[in-house]
């Protein structure tokens, strides 16, 4: 049944952002046939662009539903998110002003082409660049599957109404490039935070206060109705704090998150945001006590089709909302897609066009307005096969691919961020740490019997029971005992530390980028 005053009130917001998107081509104008100014808007977002920009940027509509719903489903496991997102921002503070200043010195678009300098090997740039490209891709699907479980709770047709949708997606981005989500990320992130609100204080009075909400899951769970517990198992300790260290070290080294840090104005503008995006860690706490708050309410999970337990969330703020209210929660959740969906499509394009197309395909071509054309036309060649993907496969299987994914990109960090710091790093160390996290994080998300690519992994090491692991994680240690060993013996055989094609004084800001 189409739920019409829901339905009017999301296509209204829906049209609203659409009209942004599109305007966003003439805000802070610049040339949108070069790839600095179309894939990265200009390097000149400032403190509050660039803070909602990587708000919108990180805390995807995905994370909106999957949170509360893996909270639903497994329990206090689910509140790693909370940890390891109030980890990564230190990490940020101190990582990504030197990552960022040698992007703007240098003239770099990707991380790749910074590995391709640091290291001088193209090769080892390339298997950066395809690590971002298929790590993002399942990503990009699952913003659409963000936007699938509104349509669905609201008894839409699901396909006619993706399509929309991604045109609507895929022309604003072509032509407006990354000012596009970034002006949008604003009325994004505000719609989020009001939803939030209302439903974290309306909802609880409904049910007779946090307390009557966990003495109800409590009983659930005694009465095993529900695995929604509100404490963690001590077998779970290490699988916890592994998933949110892993997690932390991994979220940076996203495409998109590169490419909203390049954005920035200024060193200044990423240590501002390091330090005040933390409040979008408060929200994802209240956030995921829509979880147990699902529970309390005995909230219907709604069908396969409708995402199943990934659908929670909808469900709950239908049963509560009035109509006009979950419209304008429904279109927060999809807008909430459209910005990471953006401008992960265009660091996927850019990875492409910078590390693949240019150095590959057209290593002699010098066309500024070429590069960017390219880019644009990959970035809706990617939407497309986000499209196609979520119609076509089953929607387990995207999340199972978005979670290799994670374990993917973690095995990136030498390369990309160790390599800020460690200045005997060997390339083909760097290389073989690679192949050995990416294999070893494959070979046990495929083999692992609690499902594919399943967040946790009963490891044994030589007959050693570890216990049960976060498998990126792992696959990173092993990966990093490879490239400190090799490089350690390579730089004992040779005598000397291997040349960097990047130098200290790249590192070092200029006056106008401090």
């Amino acid at each position: 049944m189409i739920h019409g005053d829901e339905l009017a009130v999301f296509i209204v917001l829906f049209l609203l952002v659409t009209v942004i998107g599109f305007l966003a081509a003439r805000w802070r104008r610049g040339d949108l046939s070069t790839l600095s100014e179309w894939g990265l808007g200009g390097r000149r977002f400032g403190s509050v662009v660039t803070w909602f920009l990587l708000g919108g940027d990180l805390y995807t509509a995905y994370t909106f539903v999957a949170v509360p719903a893996l909270i639903f489903s497994k329990g206090a496991i689910g509140l790693f998110a909370l940890p390891y997102t109030i980890i990564v921002f230190p990490i940020v503070y101190v990582v990504m002003p030197k990552l960022w200043q040698a992007g703007r010195n240098l003239g770099h678009i990707t991380a790749a082409d910074y590995v391709r300098d640091r290291f001088k090997s193209p090769f080892l740039a390339l298997l950066i660049a395809l690590t971002g490209i298929v790590a993002t891709m399942p990503y990009i699907a699952l913003q659409i599957f963000g936007i699938q479980v509104v349509i669905a709770q609201m008894g839409v047709n699901i396909e006619i109404s993706l399509i929309v949708a991604f045109v609507v997606l895929a022309v604003f981005t072509f032509v407006s490039g990354l000012r596009a989500p970034a002006l949008i990320a604003m009325v994004k992130d505000t719609m989020i935070f009001i939803t939030v609100i209302v439903a974290v204080i309306y909802i609880p009075i409904k049910l007779g206060g946090f307390g009557a909400i966990f003495q109800h899951t409590e009983a659930a769970v005694h009465a095993k109705t529900s695995k929604a517990t509100d404490n963690l198992p001590s077998s779970l300790y290490l699988a916890y704090s592994s998933l949110a260290f892993g997690s932390a070290l991994a979220l940076f080294l996203y495409p998109h998150a590169i490419t909203g840090t390049f954005s920035a104005r200024s060193q200044t503008s990423i240590k501002r945001n390091a330090a005040f995006l933390p409040a979008y860690s408060f929200m994802l706490g209240l956030i995921a006590l829509l979880g147990y708050m699902a529970v309390a309410a005995h909230t219907h999970v709604p069908s396969a089709s409708a995402g199943g337990a990934n659908g929670i969330v909808p469900a709950l703020l239908q049963q509560f909302f009035a109509g006009p209210l979950a419209g304008f929660a429904f279109a927060a959740i999809a807008i909430g897609a459209l910005v990471p969906a953006a401008v992960m499509s265009i660091a996927a394009a850019n990875l492409f066009t910078r590390n693949i197309w240019r150095q590959y395909i057209r290593p002699n071509s010098t066309s500024l307005s070429e590069e960017a054309t390219v880019s644009k036309i990959v970035s809706l060649v990617v939407k497309l096969g986000a499209l196609v993907f979520i119609l076509t496969v089953n929607t387990a299987n995207v999340i199972n691919f978005q979670l290799a994914g994670g374990v993917w990109i973690l095995q990136t960090l030498p390369a990309v961020i160790l390599a800020l710091y460690v200045r005997w790093l060997d390339r083909w160390a760097v290389v073989a740490g690679w192949a050995v996290g990416i294999g070893l994080g494959t070979y046990w998300g495929v083999t692992n019997p609690a499902g594919l690519f399943s967040s946790t992994y009963k490891l044994d090491v030589f007959g050693w029971h570890v216990g049960s692991v976060y498998p990126g994680f792992a696959a990173f240690v092993a990966n990093l005992v490879v490239v400190v060993v090799w490089s350690a013996v390579a730089v004992a055989v040779r005598g000397r530390v291997p040349e960097s094609g990047i130098t200290e004084r790249d590192y070092l800001p200029t006056a106008a980028t401090v």
